[in-house]
């Protein structure tokens, strides 16, 4: 079912008045729901398609990612991610000492359990390091593991020995890292205990050049060195000021994330126009365009470095990489980071007049609002609920 946008705006507008707790109206609802959330994410990735067709050199990998530049640097990590075991995490560090608003454990950095003392969250499960060797003895070795989960470098001591493990059993190591808390002495140690990949985000701190130069020493020790962040106009705008510096360094790629909003970081983008990709994750329409922008700018002026797309798309196909194995066709781990429908976060889109359909189709008339809302006003008569409205998301 198609809907224009007139239509969706009336729904919505009604939708937002509707108590987030009065489930059974958003079920009766679903339908145009999702066809309006499809209709901004068909005309959203059409103006993409456009915008990727005027990109000189524009590869992809096999329909899962696209990216600019010299195949050989793109990164092994994610190599793992989209074509082998997928991303495999490992983690111990429970604190950052940054707070980014782009941070999808934003609003709870406070509240993060810590994994209890010598014992390290690999798969979503527990162990103490002792048992890694065990684990890869009886399990199949996987292709590539990331240190994920803010900020290592709080304790970074802790991590040699685990990462020399791994090493000698001939698996690809990448850690993410804000570099803020990078010296030569600990990168040298990391290197020399066999992390093979070190990616910065470099928007964690505004480009600064405190980073620039951790991404410097970095160079020294670490075969694979890359900035991922999470793309932003600010710091397209930061990076493009500092650009000869960073280009000097010699990194091998950018991933450039686009930005993914979850219930920790929403709040601090409400009121963007933002989309939904394939009824998952959702996103500001600026994230990926920054992206593109990084991608025409590279190839304008040929830049040794290689750009990664690493979009929802790309997301996506990691989620359905992961299933693989699974024996049902068609499984994946894709979803949306929300348990419910996020109505109001879609009005600006809704509202914004240069945001077109690509249709107008109207809709059938049993889905029309004028017919459903003497329907679903007995609906709510009949619900209990106090007279806290839902008007926003709220954490």
């Amino acid at each position: 079912m198609k809907i224009s946008k007139k239509e969706a705006l009336e729904w919505f507008e009604y939708l937002a008045d509707v108590p987030v707790d009065a489930k059974e109206v958003f079920e009766e609802c679903e339908d145009i729901i999702r066809s309006t959330q499809r209709q901004i994410e068909r005309s959203y990735l059409n103006e993409i398609a456009e915008i990727q067709s005027k990109i000189d050199g524009l590869k992809d990998m096999k329909g899962r990612t696209y990216y600019v530049g010299k195949k050989e640097k793109f990164p092994p990590g994610c190599i793992s991610c989209l074509f082998g075991d997928g991303l495999g995490g490992v983690r111990k560090t429970h604190t950052c000492n940054l707070t980014c608003e782009f941070c999808y454990y934003h609003d709870s950095l406070d509240s993060v359990e810590p994994i209890p003392e010598d014992m390290w969250d690999i798969g979503e499960e527990l162990y103490e390091p002792e048992d890694i060797d065990l684990l890869l003895s009886i399990q199949k070795k996987p292709s590539g593991i990331a240190y994920v989960y803010l900020e290592p470098f709080m304790e970074i001591e802790k991590y040699y020995d685990v990462v020399k493990k791994f090493s000698d059993a001939g698996v690809h190591q990448h850690m993410y890292t804000n570099g803020t808390l990078c010296t030569d002495d600990n990168l040298k140690k990391l290197a020399e205990a066999g992390l093979d990949e070190i990616r910065f985000n470099l928007n964690a701190t505004d480009t600064s050049d405190q980073v620039i130069e951790a991404m410097r020493i970095a160079r020294k020790y670490f075969k694979w060195v890359g900035i991922e962040t999470p793309m932003t106009p600010k710091f397209y705008e930061d990076f493009m000021a500092k650009k000869e510096e960073i280009l000097a360094i010699g990194l091998d790629y950018m991933n450039c994330a686009e930005l993914h909003l979850g219930t920790d970081n929403l709040n601090n983008y409400m009121g963007e126009d933002f989309y939904t990709y394939r009824n998952g994750y959702m996103s500001p329409l600026w994230s990926r365009k920054v992206t593109l922008k990084f991608m025409e700018t590279a190839v304008k002026e040929n830049w040794d470095m290689l750009i990664h797309d690493c979009s929802n798309h790309t997301k996506y196909a990691r989620e359905i990489n992961k299933m693989k194995n699974s024996g049902q066709f068609g499984s994946h781990t894709y979803v949306s980071e929300f348990d419910r429908p996020l109505i109001s976060a879609f009005l600006p889109i809704l509202e914004n007049e240069n945001f077109k359909f690509l249709d107008s189709t109207p809709l059938p008339a049993k889905y029309k609002l004028e017919n459903c809302k003497e329907y679903l006003g007995e609906i709510l008569e009949d619900f209990s609920f106090d007279d806290e409205i839902y008007e926003g998301f709220e954490g």
